[in-house]
């Protein structure tokens, strides 16, 4: 069966390009639009089995777009596609709710397996590039673990590791599932125990530190 695909990409290029590669293979591309406003009419007019969306978009980022349809699609199965391979980008991603996030040089049968497993299963594929970064960041291990200069509880440790990220309290508030008032008084103990000035402060102390 056909897995039926939006794809949202600015690029002309990116989209036809895709469109005819995917041909003959399990992933029918249905539809491409260039924004993510087009997206959202799409998304509401019919049903797909995947999204898959470019990260850097001029009227509507893909990260932003990700955020819109979590709010009346969440369990529809998105996937970030980008020219970028920047944690920064993957770690938002997972914290919007995306299922995966593929590089646009990745080889064919990579991205279609990526499709396959999200349409599938509703998550990552295991041991990809957000399976992975999830395991990092949500774990149970890493950052402030017997370190004097970071002396963190376990869920501090985690938040930590998402401020290095740069992710916004909000965005870690979802993807550590807790409140964001939750967050801020996490955050508010990490600057304290470890006398840092601000969140910029202690995420470069605990890079330095090879805590994160």
């Amino acid at each position: 069966m056909s897995l039926k695909t939006l794809v949202v990409d600015d690029h002309e290029a990116a989209r036809v390009g895709l469109t005819q590669l995917m041909e003959g293979t399990s992933v029918s591309i249905a539809k491409t639009v260039e924004d993510g406003e087009s997206a959202l009419r799409c998304i509401n007019e019919e049903e797909f089995d995947v999204v898959l969306i470019d990260v850097q978009m001029k009227k509507m980022d893909g990260l932003s777009l990700l955020e819109e349809i979590r709010g009346d699609h969440p369990d529809l199965p998105v996937v970030l596609f980008s020219a970028y391979d920047y944690s920064v980008y993957m770690a938002r991603a997972v914290a919007n709710g995306a299922q995966d996030y593929v590089l646009k040089t990745d080889e064919l049968e990579v991205i279609e397996r990526v499709i396959q497993h999200v349409s599938t299963n509703r998550t990552s594929c295991p041991g990809g590039r957000l399976d992975s970064l999830r395991s990092k960041l949500c774990g149970s291990d890493g950052a402030g673990k017997a370190h004097e200069d970071f002396p963190l509880t376990g869920r501090e440790s985690q938040v930590l590791r998402h401020i290095a990220f740069g992710l916004s309290n909000r965005e870690i508030a979802k993807s550590l599932a807790i409140s964001v008032e939750t967050v801020k008084e996490h955050v508010q103990n990490i600057l304290r125990k470890t006398g840092a000035s601000d969140r910029t402060d202690v995420a470069v102390r605990a890079v330095r530190k090879g805590l994160v």
